[in-house]
């Protein structure tokens, strides 16, 4: 049995990280100067051509907070939905029966598996959970995909690559392709990748993504995505999974439609190429108008809600509006750690609004204590967030408990009051 990690030993882990593979990589540091300016410049103009958006925000606010303090009935209403449907529904009351009851869907023997990007797949690692099962599974987003041929983490929430540049990826695709491709062209890169993947897709006898919101009233999903390989592999596999906090339920069909459009503004998007609706597997009714499932796309539609402390974390009146964050990553764009060491600043989820969730969802306050020790307490990830979360506000309290715990770096042991005050 593996032996407990001090909280001297994950500190010293997590600082060698955070230093070397972050503050001290300049190639990160200069990938991502050019991902923030990129990013900066994208919102601005959306905003300038889009100057409603800025409307969606109060909206998108309430909607948040009425949802997550009508959790537990949301997620009712929802499972009721989906079985109206025809599809199949779970809650999994954490990280590792929800990748149980996938391995379960997925079956046996080996399969092939196409994954959309999914922070909750990666909350659970499911990806690795199912290799380790003996199945091919391969990540379908371009980003997503050069994590995995590298062996890497995600460095952003939806930029996972953000860490590379261009010379580095074409390095990456050449070794999997076997194709040498020089890094001025990045269309030839993408073109690749494409090409490697079509095979996967036509094969795949599962495909498993996430969802950017659901609504309860029709348990749909509404997916936002602009590569098309959600769209490959929600539509080819013959089983479509979909694993999905249930933070990301809202009351109606109008509500799940505005905090995606929210999400993608706020992520600098003009508009995504795609916004997928499914509500259950493909279904006709072009014979004697009698409906039967199972058409051109999946037969089976699965659906995973992930509770693992979700719903606790609703009822807690210092902390819910973690749950708030739509994972649209604008934050970490004007966060001043993050600028120096990307996605090395957390362990499951990145910056600020990650450890966080890293302390109460994905990971546990020990594990956590040195990202939320990290954060600067800036307060410019609130300003930018299109919900105004309090980030700041919850790693002061969050930094108390940690305190309390003994979970607090031994180097500040002796200067709690300086770590609870701005």
């Amino acid at each position: 049995m593996e032996k407990e990690k001090s909280i001297q030993e994950i500190y010293n882990e997590y600082l060698a990280e955070i230093i070397g593979d972050g503050a001290e990589n300049e190639t990160l540091r200069e990938a991502m100067r050019r991902a923030r300016a990129a990013y900066r410049s994208n919102l601005k103009k959306a905003l300038e051509t889009f100057p409603e958006s800025v409307e969606y925000k109060e909206k998108a606010r309430k909607i948040k907070e009425y949802a997550i303090d009508h959790l537990e009935e949301l997620i009712e209403k929802t499972m009721e939905a989906v079985r109206r449907n025809h599809g199949h529904v779970y809650l999994a009351k954490d990280a590792e029966e929800a990748n149980r009851i996938i391995a379960d869907i997925v079956g046996e023997p080996r399969k092939i598996v196409v994954k959309g990007k999914s922070l909750t797949t990666e909350e659970t690692e499911l990806r690795q959970y199912l290799q380790e099962k003996g199945h091919e599974v391969w990540e379908t987003d371009l980003g997503e995909f050069l994590v995995q041929v590298r062996n890497a983490r995600p460095m952003h929430m939806l930029a996972p690559s953000v860490d590379l540049t261009r010379e580095e990826a074409a390095k990456l695709i050449s070794e999997v392709t076997g194709k040498e491709l020089p890094p001025d062209k990045i269309e030839d890169l993408v073109a690749a990748v494409r090409e490697f993947l079509r095979e996967k897709f036509t094969s795949a006898h599962v495909g498993i993504a996430g969802a950017n919101a659901i609504s309860a009233d029709t348990g749909t999903l509404f997916i936002i995505e602009n590569e098309g390989n959600i769209k490959l592999t929600a539509s080819l596999p013959e089983k479509f999974v979909a694993l999905v906090g249930v933070e990301k339920i809202v009351p109606s069909l109008d509500d799940a439609f505005h905090m995606v459009k929210t999400t993608w503004r706020f992520a600098n998007y003009m508009v995504p190429s795609y916004v997928h609706m499914i509500s259950g597997p493909s279904k006709t009714g072009d014979i004697e108008k009698v409906t039967t499932y199972g058409a051109h796309g999946p037969k089976e539609f699965h659906l995973v809600l992930l509770d693992n402390g979700r719903i606790e974390l609703s009822k807690n009146p210092d902390f819910k509006e973690i749950l708030y964050c739509m994972k649209c990553g604008a934050c970490m764009y004007e966060c001043p750690i993050f600028w120096i060491a990307a996605g090395h600043f957390g362990v499951r989820y990145p910056g600020g609004i990650g450890a966080l969730w890293d302390a109460f969802v994905a990971k546990g306050f020990k594990e956590a204590a040195p990202a939320v020790y990290s954060c600067a307490i800036c307060d410019r990830c609130r300003v930018r967030c299109p919900l105004n979360i309090d980030t700041a506000k919850m790693i002061i309290k969050l930094r108390a408990i940690l305190y309390e715990k003994g979970y607090t770096p031994p180097i500040v042991k002796d200067v709690k009051t300086k770590l609870f005050k701005k």
